[in-house]
């Protein structure tokens, strides 16, 4: 086997053994082998191309498509083009893969179920680490900065892991890194012919003759040193970023709600952790509360609303947050008819509850609290903004006790034409079970509002269903269908399926996520604790807006509005709050314009691109943001033209140079051209060989440049120059050395493509030449402190080295 098919070989094991430490994250773990399978293809494809051979970037190009064509199979083969070709149907599906994986990945506790959208995330991302990875590797042949995507794939895994065999996982990939390192270094050394020893060591034999049984290689010291130098940092670095809580070695971070005291109690997303909290063997307090409601049953904390149900799950929608008001506007919906009475309630939050959206009894109408927050005003909630979540968060909250009649809620209108689509819509996949049940159901009902009541009694007490917090989690329609068939779930099944079956019967539904109103104490506060997690659907009807319905059996309480002879009327006026619980100081809104890498995962910021959604209606963003933001474009569109600047730079500095009246003035103008010729011929595709007389030099650029009679000409008289000035016994100046050195560069560039004129212009070559100043001045910088020597893929090539006295 060839040095590079080792090499290739090593690549392959090296991106299996980091990839192996995503292996406790999901059940099962059968998506490994098919990761290995797929990452087999891709890397015969780049053998293959090397083999030919094909142009480097070509090589690339053609993984990267074979890529997208295994992961077209892999995952979208009914929509593909002849069932292999990705096409826009492709694209979409994989789009929407990846959008629920990544939900997937915040909604469940460690191991998460393999799901489509999750298998889609690990193949793929191994395979792109895995390409990475044999591109820098095998086709550049640059192994030490490809320990970058393979430490990144660890690190992944490393910030969701539970800890445990964290250090197991480290080693297997860290081997698997250094093994690269060592393919490599033999790669290169067999390049040299056979190998031999150095220096020979007591009882090693005759100095320098020994081969290379004799003693260490310096290719293996060398590999040796690079290995322990990115181990190091690999160890070093991630100890500071906050995301993985103490470094790649630690054992578990922020916990998941599992086992006893100590780290966090939710995640992200509130599904996250539900039926584990459900499950705790100890009901640990997460909120603590006062409130002066007289109906302390009906005072339910909400967290957010899950108003999209694509068929795989329910999720909340991409809505624009903004500043949270002085006072929350009026909830939507809701007619000034409609008896409401509004309460004051101080909560607090404890230091182990840790969530990025604040709860919130419904609708609330005004919120004080410290910190950085931001408003979602559809599903009026508060989301923390900069990483600010609820851990030991206290504030005071004022909200309405809506009491409709059950007449109003008879009597209720047509909802929004766009709210309507909006919120009733149901996906192709659901089973048509679902909907002939909710007509079984609710024959005989003679509006929505009777239809709601009997969804409801139907699942709380006539249906003959079961609570269970052991059932599989699942909320897609698959979930649904297995649910209306075994009569068995918690309140996840309860409210995901009635809301869905309310919107096959034209009610707008969605679900809320939070939690039941806790249990009275002594001393007259009220606590909340983990099995207290709840979900419930809430339904639209005009007039009184999002009501809530309780479907799940011996869960929270069925409201008033719902039961037979509903008391109407308003309640009796609420008390003062009591003392006790004190509240943060009311501070202005978070100004900030950024979303929070929370947010982002959840899909809570941002345009929304579902009808009826609102709109952004902030004052303004703040000069500082413009300011900064501007600058940041500036610099993503200047750095890429970097080169060109820097080149164009050079060319004028060199080709300014006057005549001057000393030798060495003569020597630094003459040499200056000849570097320019030089460079110019490198960036159209001539490598410099500074190992020829300048004679050679230009006979080979004017050979290999297929220069016309006027540039060769002109190569060979700044050649001339050249020897001259170096060999004269008195240099002498030469005119003319400017137009010259354009003419070779319009002889250069009148015998290349357009394509390659471009590059020549945007990326040229001999821009590498500044990498290759800073890193003689840390050489130089290096021998006078005795730092660490840089490693040798940032030193310069042999062929590159200028003669002595030549300008840079």
């Amino acid at each position: 086997m060839s040095g590079r098919g080792r090499l290739a070989l090593c690549a392959y094991a090296a991106t299996l053994m980091a990839a192996c430490s995503m292996l406790p994250l999901v059940d099962p773990v059968s998506w490994m082998v098919q990761a290995a399978f797929l990452l087999a293809i891709q890397c015969g494809v780049g053998a293959l191309g090397r083999r030919v051979p094909l142009p480097r970037l070509l090589t690339v190009a053609v993984q990267l498509l074979v890529t997208l064509m295994l992961l077209t199979v892999a995952f979208a083969r009914e929509q593909a083009l002849a069932g292999f070709l990705p096409g826009p149907q492709t694209v979409v599906l994989l789009s929407d893969l990846l959008s629920e994986g990544a939900d997937d990945v915040s909604r469940y506790a460690i191991p998460a179920p393999a799901t489509a959208g999750i298998r889609l995330m690990l193949v793929g991302g191994v395979l792109l680490v895995g390409l990475a990875v044999d591109v820098l590797a095998v086709t550049f042949r640059s192994a030490a900065p490809a320990g970058l995507p393979l430490l990144a794939l660890y690190s992944v895994a490393a910030g969701l892991s539970d800890g445990g065999a964290d250090w197991l996982w480290f080693l297997l990939a860290a081997f698997g890194y250094l093994l690269l390192l060592l393919g490599e270094g033999r790669d290169r050394l067999s390049q040299w012919g056979r190998v031999f020893a150095g220096a020979a060591g007591p009882g090693r034999g005759p100095a320098g003759g020994g081969l290379t049984g004799g003693g260490a290689l310096a290719p293996v010291r060398t590999g040796r040193r690079i290995g322990a130098l990115a181990l190091g940092i690999a160890l070093v670095v991630p100890a500071a970023l906050p995301a993985l809580d103490g470094g790649l070695l630690s054992g578990s971070g922020a916990g998941n709600g599992k086992g006893g005291g100590g780290g966090t109690i939710s995640a992200v997303n509130p599904l996250v952790s539900l039926q584990n909290n459900l499950n705790q063997p100890e009901n640990r307090q997460v909120i603590s509360y006062r409130t002066n409601s007289n109906s302390p049953q009906d005072f339910y904390l909400r967290i957010l609303a899950l108003d999209q149900f694509n068929g795989n799950e329910w999720r909340a929608s991409t809505r624009r947050l903004k500043d949270v008001p002085k006072r929350l506007p009026s909830p939507g919906g809701l007619s000034p008819e409609v008896a409401v009475t509004e309460i004051s309630s101080n909560i607090s939050a404890s230091s182990s509850y840790r969530q990025t959206y604040l709860p919130l009894p419904y609708p609330a109408t005004e919120v004080r609290v410290g910190g950085h927050w931001r408003y979602e005003s559809e599903g009026r909630t508060l989301v923390g903004d900069g990483g600010e979540t609820t851990q030991g968060a206290q504030y005071q909250v004022s909200s309405l006790v809506v009491q409709p009649t059950s007449d109003q809620l008879a009597n209720a209108g047509p909802a929004p034409a766009a709210l309507q689509r909006e919120y009733t819509r149901v996906p192709g996949s659901l089973p048509k079970v679902v909907k002939e049940t909710a007509e079984k159901v609710t024959r005989g009902a003679g509006n929505p509002y009777e239809q709601a009541v009997k969804l409801q009694d139907y699942f709380a007490s006539e249906g003959g269903f079961t609570y269970n917090t052991s059932v599989n989690s699942g909320t897609g329609s698959a979930a649904i269908g297995r649910f209306l068939k075994d009569k068995e779930g918690f309140c996840v099944h309860f409210s995901f399926t009635m809301a869905a079956m309310a919107r096959t019967l034209g009610i707008p539904a969605r679900v809320a996520i939070g939690f039941t109103p806790g249990t009275t104490q002594p001393d007259g506060s009220v606590s909340v604790g983990l099995r207290d997690a709840h979900a419930w659907p809430e339904l639209f009807f005009e007039g009184v807006g999002w009501t809530r319905f309780e479907p799940t059996p011996t869960r929270g309480t069925a409201p008033s509005y719902t039961l037979p002879d509903a008391p109407s009327g308003d309640p009796a006026g609420p008390d003062r709050p009591e003392a006790g619980a004190s509240a943060a100081t009311p501070v202005a809104p978070s100004a900030s314009e950024s979303c929070p890498a929370q947010e982002r995962k959840q899909g809570e910021c941002g345009n929304t691109v579902a009808p009826g959604a609102v709109g952004p209606t902030d004052s303004g963003t703040p000069a500082g943001t413009v300011a900064g933001v501007t600058l940041l474009v500036v610099l993503v569109l200047l750095l890429p033209l970097l080169p060109m600047l820097w080149r164009i730079r050079a060319r004028a500095r060199r080709l300014s140079f006057s005549a001057g009246r000393t030798p060495g003035d003569v020597t630094a103008r003459t040499l200056a051209a000849w570097r320019e010729i030089t460079d110019t011929a490198w960036d159209h595709g001539i490598v410099p060989d500074e190992s020829l007389t300048p004679r050679k030099a230009a006979e080979r650029l004017v050979r290999l440049g297929r220069l016309d009679t006027e540039g060769a000409e002109a190569v060979h008289r700044v050649a001339g120059a050249v020897e001259q000035v170096l060999y004269a016994p008195e240099p002498r100046p030469e005119t003319g050395l400017s137009e010259d050195v354009r003419a070779v560069r319009a002889a250069l560039r009148a015998s290349v493509g357009g394509l390659l004129r471009f590059r020549a212009t945007v990326a040229p070559r001999s821009a590498v030449r500044v990498m290759w100043a800073a890193s003689e001045r840390r050489a130089a910088l290096t021998a006078r402190w005795h730092l660490p020597r840089r490693p040798a893929w940032l030193r310069r090539p042999g062929w590159s080295r200028r003669p002595s006295g030549q300008e840079g």
